[in-house]
C-alpha cells in the first residue's frame, strides 16, 4: 500500500466516501482530518475500492481508522491486508476511532472472539448535546451557564460577526496566534494553530461556519464548526479570552443559535483526557458520550 498525505485537493475524494455523513463522532469529518493532518500525519490510500485512512495519535502511535466504502464481501480481506501492514510497520494498534456498529461487523467475521482485543477509548469519547438546550440554556442544570451568558451580555459592549470577510479572518488569525503564544508554545497547539489558519484560508472550500465576538472593537472569542447532516453539527474550534467574564458561555450559545439552530445534535468533540476540559464539557450535561474503541488481535 502506498499512502498519500492528506491535502485540501483531496476533499472531493473523501466526500465520495464520507457523505452522506452517518457517524455521530467527529473523526470522519474531512475538516477534522484536515485540521490535524500535520499533528496526526493523516494519510490515505484506496484499496479494494475502500478508503483507508492511516494516522497517529497524540502519543505517536500509528493506526488505521475504520475503512470506508468496503463491502461485506471484501472486509475480511481488507482487514487481513492491514494486519500484514501493521506487522511489517510495527504499529501498536490495528484500528482506533471505531464506532460500535463496526465492532459488531468485525465480531461477525472472526469466530474466535478470545483473540480480539477491544478497549473503550474514554479520552476520545465525543460529547453530544441537544442543540435546543445549548441555545435556550433552560433548566436547573444549565442555570449557571445562563447566568454567565447574561453577565457577558450585561457587562460588555459586544458585537458578533460572521467569519467571512478578509478583515475578520485577519483578526481571528491574530487572536489565534496570541492564544497559542499564551499557552506554553505546545507542539500540538502549534499544529492546531496551523489547522485554524488553513480553515480560515479555505472557508468556502471546506464549507465551515464561524463567528467572532468583539468587545470595544477588540476580538475576544471565535468559534468554527460545520453542519455534517440534517441532524448533526460539530464545533471544531472554540477559543476565548478568559479575562472577559462569561465569554465562553456567550460564544457557545451564540454560535449554535446563529448557525446551527436547525439541527438536533451538537458534537463538541472529545476532552483528550485533559481534566479541565472534561470538567467543562460535562458541565453542559451532554445527553450522550459517543463511544470510540481501539481494536487489535491479541496475539498479533
Amino acid at each position: 500500500m502506498v499512502f498519500k498525505r492528506l491535502a485540501i485537493e483531496d476533499k472531493n475524494i473523501f466526500e465520495k466516501f464520507i457523505y452522506p455523513y452517518n457517524f455521530l463522532s467527529c473523526e470522519y469529518s474531512f475538516t477534522t482530518l484536515y485540521i490535524w493532518r500535520e499533528a496526526c500525519d493523516v494519510c490515505f490510500t484506496i484499496y479494494k475500492d475502500a478508503l483507508i485512512i492511516k494516522k497517529k495519535d497524540f502519543e505517536g502511535r500509528y493506526y488505521f481508522m475504520q475503512p470506508l466504502g468496503y463491502s461485506s464481501e471484501n472486509l475480511k480481506e481488507i482487514i487481513d491486508t492491514l494486519m500484514v501492514y501493521k506487522t511489517e510497520n510495527e504499529m501498536e494498534y490495528l484500528f482506533k476511532d471505531l464506532e460500535e456498529e463496526f465492532m459488531e461487523e468485525i465480531r461477525n467475521i472472526y469466530d474466535d472472539i478470545k483473540d480480539i482485543c477491544i478497549e473503550e477509548d474514554r479520552d476520545n469519547f465525543d460529547y453530544l448535546y441537544e442543540a435546543e438546550k445549548l441555545i435556550k440554556l433552560s433548566g436547573k442544570k444549565l442555570h449557571g451557564k445562563k447566568n454567565h451568558y447574561n453577565s457577558f451580555v450585561k457587562n460588555y459592549d459586544y458585537e458578533v460577526k460572521d467569519i467571512e470577510d478578509a478583515e475578520v479572518i485577519k483578526d481571528v488569525i491574530v487572536a489565534a496566534e496570541k492564544w497559542y503564544e499564551a499557552n506554553n508554545d505546545d507542539y500540538m497547539l502549534k499544529c492546531e494553530l496551523q489547522g485554524i489558519k488553513d480553515i480560515l484560508n479555505n472557508m468556502k472550500i471546506i464549507n465551515t461556519k464561524g463567528v467572532a465576538v468583539y468587545v470595544d472593537d477588540k476580538i475576544v472569542a471565535f468559534s468554527l464548526g460545520e453542519k455534517l447532516n440534517d441532524d448533526l453539527a460539530v464545533i471544531h474550534i472554540e477559543k476565548a479570552d478568559v479575562n472577559y467574564s462569561g465569554v465562553y458561555s456567550f460564544i457557545n450559545k451564540a454560535f449554535v443559535d446563529r448557525n446551527f439552530n436547525d439541527v438536533k445534535i451538537i458534537n463538541r468533540e472529545q476532552d483528550l483526557g485533559i481534566a479541565g476540559l472534561r470538567k467543562s464539557k460535562l458541565s453542559y450535561h451532554p445527553f450522550k458520550l459517543e463511544k470510540k474503541y481501539t481494536f487489535s488481535f491479541c496475539n498479533a
